[in-house]
């Protein structure tokens, strides 16, 4: 039985694990998809202290990782499918198997939402996208629609305009949500184009060499129907917290799916913590998830301690 298990290898967990580690708490990550999480996907993090020139988001998810790594953390790729609870501590099933541990961290972030429209599901990997950083440079020279009105969405298609020779940006309501900063700079690139009161209906798809190819966005653009002619089509519509995996845990979350904690950042349930952008009240900044995720520890070794003294008194 692992002492924790840190569920997600984010900025959260890989800075808990930094502590935990460092004092010879057996502590093992477990992620399901990119050791780094979304940072490492972000082109560039401007506003982490200490880089004053900002920082690639995939170069500072692996210092993170050498860094948790050095002091004798293991990050395992697997994805965790359950939690329940055992005599002693946790059962975890995952994709692979199942693992053991006296306390859990849940560090598992958030997630893209996706459109739910006729035609992203099918073509998702193929022309329809949720990472500029990943995908951006098979879309050299080409045409692209980018969804959505914050932050994300300014950010991530002015990366794009690195490659693309024209880009769609699709706005449902009718103003963006996103910094006066972006939108400026969003302004002053001539590849790009801000439709406002358009909602995306259809990802409309043909063929190209034999390969399934994204052709055509189906939109209505202030009332009217509206085609946008594209090549591939990046969705940042906002984020969902990752927690389906504490279906049945007796873990508590609010009404939008985040997990509730304590000031100790430990939910309803003793020895399950939970710190960063999975947490109710997060302000989903890299900065304050490292933060969380040192506070969650230093929780995490107050719980262990407890632990061990209870059990040498049953013993």
């Amino acid at each position: 039985m692992h002492d924790v298990i840190m569920i997600g290898a984010g900025p959260t967990s890989m800075a808990a694990a930094v502590y935990t580690a460092r004092e010879d708490i057996d502590t093992v990550l477990l992620e399901k998809g990119v050791i780094g999480g979304l940072a490492a996907i972000t082109d560039k993090v401007d506003n982490y202290p200490g880089f004053p020139e900002g920082i690639e988001g995939a170069e500072l998810a692996d210092k993170l990782q050498k860094q948790a790594e050095r002091f004798g953390a293991k990050i395992e790729l697997d994805e965790v499918q359950s939690v329940e609870k055992i005599d002693g501590g946790f059962k975890l099933k995952t994709a692979i198997g199942e693992h053991e541990a006296k306390a859990i961290l849940v560090g598992t972030g958030s997630e893209w939402k996706k459109l739910g429209i006729p035609g992203e599901k099918e073509f998702y990997g193929r022309g329809v996208h949720n990472c500029a950083t990943c995908d951006g440079a098979f879309y050299r020279d080409k045409k692209l629609v980018v969804v959505g009105g914050g932050n994300s969405s300014a950010q991530e298609a002015l990366f794009l305009t690195k490659f693309a020779s024209h880009i769609d940006i699709l706005i449902r309501g009718d103003k963006w949500k996103a910094s006066e900063v972006l939108v400026e700079e969003v302004s002053k690139n001539d590849k790009i184009a801000v439709h406002f009161n358009t909602t995306t209906d259809e990802i409309i798809g043909g063929e190209e060499d034999g390969l399934p190819k994204v052709v055509n966005v189906k939109a209505t653009k202030e009332g009217k129907a509206t085609d946008f002619e594209t090549d591939g089509v990046f969705v940042f519509i906002g984020l969902k917290p990752v927690t389906y995996f504490l279906d049945g845990s007796g873990v508590e979350l609010d009404d939008y799916g985040f997990v509730k904690t304590d000031d100790k950042l430990m939910t309803n349930v003793p020895g399950i913590f939970c710190a960063g952008d999975v947490r109710s009240g997060a302000t989903m900044q890299i900065a304050s998830a490292v933060g969380e995720g040192a506070s969650a520890a230093l929780s995490i070794r107050e719980y262990l301690e407890n632990y061990d003294r209870e059990m040498k008194s049953e013993v």
